[in-house]
Parts: structure tokens; sequence; C-alpha cells
């Protein structure tokens, strides 16, 4: 990580700060079907006994219109926070992510980006996590401004599909993704210590 500060930092010293998980119902109508279900906090017992967050399968389900299926399990929008789009071309990510009875069933966990024409993820990146432990240091990746190491899950306009640069130029929603699965992904998933950074000049 570079010495700026950085534009995004998660320490769940005192509450979720806005994390939630998604809850997908395609027979619903309209907005009703995306249901957002606010990730549980813990004050203390993450990484250096430091506040963490979770969700677990009772609270997510898969996300059908992506393609392929995939299961976001952590999610923020900056609009939840009143805050506009923010560029993350080529920024740097670092987090703690622990698992507990997690069952992925071949599932690969993704960082991904969203955007007004769809959503991203990092496939080339595939995070592993920990199992029932927090790691001794926290995952750290960059988002490469380079579409050959992403994927394009959702396109909000077939016809008129948004480039990874248009994306991450303003990118409003950001998360963790479980992509590759035959059957729902169980357990618990914990994140910790998140931080966005901007690329170094």
């Amino acid at each position: 990580m570079n010495n700026k500060p950085p534009i995004v930092q998660n320490t769940f010293a005192k509450g979720p700060e806005g994390w939630c998980a998604y809850d997908y119902h395609a027979s619903l109508i309209g907005p009703t079907r995306n249901i957002f279900i606010l990730t549980t906090w813990q004050s203390e017992g993450g990484p250096q006994n430091a506040g963490y967050v979770w969700a677990d399968n009772a609270r997510w389900s898969a996300d059908t219109p992506e393609q392929p299926l995939s299961i976001l399990p952590l999610l923020f929008y900056l609009s939840w926070a009143n805050q506009d789009p923010i560029d993350l071309r080529d920024a740097q990510v670092s987090v703690y992510l622990r698992g507990d009875d997690l069952r992925l069933d071949a599932a690969r966990c993704l960082f991904w980006v969203h955007g007004a024409g769809g959503r991203w993820h990092l496939a080339s990146q595939p995070l592993p996590i920990s199992d029932g432990a927090w790691s001794a240091d926290p995952l750290r990746f960059t988002l490469a401004n380079d579409e050959a190491l992403w994927h394009h899950s959702w396109p909000r306009d077939d016809q008129h599909p948004s480039s990874l640069n248009d994306i991450l130029t303003r990118t409003i929603s950001y998360g963790f993704s479980f992509v590759g699965f035959s059957s729902e992904v169980t357990g618990r998933l914990s994140m910790s210590q998140f931080e966005i950074e901007s690329a170094a000049p």
C-alpha cells in the first residue's frame, strides 16, 4: 500500500458502517426484489481485537441476472453514506476475510465494482479466506484498469455495455462475491479492517 490517506476506511470500531448482504428475489417486481440485509457487527474479536462484521447464508442468495451466477455476501453502496461515486482506477485494497463453517462448493471469492453500466468482477484475483481464525496479514490487491483481468458479469444495457474504465472511474458500489458454485454457499463470512487507497502518483 502507498502512503496516501485511504479514500475508503472501514474500521468497524462503532458499527457495521453500512455493509450489507444481498438477497435477490426474482419473483418480485421492481426494486422490492433487491433486499439488502445489514451485517452483524462485533466490537471486538477481529485481527488485533479490532471490530468486524459478518453475514451468513440466511442473508444472501444467488443474483440470477449475473453471468455466471453470483452471490454477493458483502457489499456497500456509496449513496448509503451520502457519498458521490469514486475513482478506483488502479486503487489498492487491503482487507481481512474469515470463514466459519463456510462451504464454498468450489466457489471463488472475488472483489467487484459496480457503476451505472453494470458490474465487473476481478476474476484474475481469487481471494483466499482463512478458516476459523483471522490470517496474520491482510489480503492486498490492486484494481488494475485492465479488462483482461476482469469479468463483466452484468451489463445494464446488453447493446451498449460499459467499459471497465467507465465503471472504475465512477464506482458507486463495491464488495465481495462467490462465483463458480453448483449449490448455494453456506456458512459465515466475516470482514475486518477494509481499506482502499488511490493509486500512487
